[in-house]
């Protein structure tokens, strides 16, 4: 198994193409197939991570986007947030998140404290 470090745009192609041939022949973890798509998996998010960061979402949206998921209303969000005017005063981004809000709305529905801490976009 002959594997290199992905430095090009071509050598990134190269390890999406075997990468991909190798997911429909569905490899055995263990086996020496499998063996080559853990690593090039590894290769590729490195690689992917460099080139082609992803950046955290703004916290009122990731807020919005976590209450569509689990259909829940403004009222829901009163025991992380506050009262509904507070709510909606976040929501319309009239007030920050404050420390607390951060770490109730971290732990009831699961947002990373490091998106909620982000500057909300105006």
């Amino acid at each position: 198994m002959y594997i290199h470090p992905i430095h090009t745009k071509a050598d990134y192609k190269a390890a999406l193409k075997a990468v991909s041939t190798l997911v429909d022949a569905d490899p055995k973890r263990g086996t020496p197939e499998g063996d080559r798509l853990e690593v090039l998996g590894t290769l590729l998010e490195a690689y992917e991570a460099q080139h082609y960061p992803i950046d955290l979402p703004d916290p009122i949206e990731a807020i919005k986007f976590r209450m569509e998921q689990q259909g829940l209303s403004a009222k829901d969000l009163q025991p992380m947030i506050g009262g509904l005017n507070r709510v909606y005063e976040v929501l319309n981004r009239k007030r920050p998140l404050s420390i607390a809000m951060v770490r109730r709305l971290n732990s009831s529905l699961g947002i990373s404290a490091e998106c909620l801490i982000r500057e909300a976009a105006v």
